[in-house]
């Protein structure tokens, strides 16, 4: 009878097989996609980012993709400080700071109560849980504008219309459903034991919450971040109905500049005001990018 170790290598052999192709067809054309795909998002970036760094007599001659003969920043420094949005010429700061201070507290409070929701969801069931999962699976798909005019009376009726504490309470409200799923399905892949041990220890709902779930949120909180940042920022259509004229944000600023009638139309100026307008998701989604791809990865995994 033939020895089944017989095949297997000596000593500290390791047996090698072919070695895989450095460059294959399909490597090949997988790269070839990468970078047509790169150059494809790149290239109108790179477009904006030189057009913000001309002079307008050098935009007028037409060469659009050529480097700026005379460098300037003089069109972001109006953009920031000087463009006007309508009747004021403050430029694009003031629509920052609203955005600030209505992206901020939107996505703090929309994140805690969704975190909260996903937990009871998947640990503390309770009459009716599945139907109103159900429902918030429903108002993830439901179209912002058929429930805006609705909106716009229940505000008016508590004073809260054209406030800043009314658009937060509108971004809040149109994240939970989202929010909401994407903390449960993340829950649902913890183990049970760690809850079930908790229990048998004597834990409570929020002992449990707050010692045990949330230091393992980091991924998933990470995620919703990046999508409440991004969705809020570059929110338009809630900022304007019912942001009120004195807290609109950067992108209805933006709007008002690019979409001017009067005076002369400063591509440079509009150019960099756009790339300003982008910059704040584009830096949380750089600075976080990799926490994004681990917690969209924990939360589809079943453990």
């Amino acid at each position: 009878m033939t020895s089944t170790t017989a095949a297997l290598p000596a000593g500290n052999e390791i047996a090698q097989g072919p070695k895989p192709q450095r460059v294959s067809p399909a490597r090949m054309g997988v790269y070839g996609f990468l970078i047509i795909a790169a150059l494809f998002f790149l290239f109108p970036l790179y477009v904006m980012v030189v057009t913000s760094l001309k002079t307008m007599p050098e935009i007028r001659l037409g060469h659009l993709f050529n480097f700026p003969n005379i460098w300037t920043i003089q069109p972001w420094i109006d953009a920031w400080l000087h463009a006007c949005t309508g009747l004021a010429c403050n430029g694009l700061h003031p629509g920052f700071w609203n955005s600030v201070k209505i992206t901020v507290p939107s996505v703090i409070v929309s994140i805690v109560i969704a975190s909260i929701n996903g937990y009871a969801l998947s640990f503390w069931r309770y009459k009716f849980s599945n139907l109103f999962f159900l429902l918030l699976v429903f108002g993830a798909f439901v179209p912002y504008q058929v429930v805006i005019y609705p909106l716009i009376i229940a505000l008016r009726e508590i004073h809260l219309f054209a406030t800043l504490p009314g658009i937060i309470i509108i971004h809040t409200i149109f994240g939970m459903p989202i929010m909401t799923i994407l903390f449960r399905n993340y829950y649902a892949s913890v183990p049970i034991e760690l809850f079930k041990a908790a229990r048998v220890d004597g834990a409570g709902f929020w002992q449990i919450f707050f010692r045990i779930m949330v230091p393992m949120s980091v991924p998933i909180t990470v995620v919703a971040v990046i999508l409440q940042v991004t969705g809020i920022w570059n929110d338009f259509l809630f900022g304007v109905v019912f942001a009120g004229r004195a807290n609109w944000p950067m992108t209805v600023q933006l709007n008002n500049i690019v979409n001017s009638t009067t005076g002369v139309r400063e591509y440079n100026v509009n150019m960099a005001a756009t790339i300003l307008t982008a910059a704040v998701p584009l830096i949380v989604y750089f600075v976080s990018g990799r926490w994004f791809v681990r917690g969209i990865a924990a939360g589809a995994v079943k453990g």
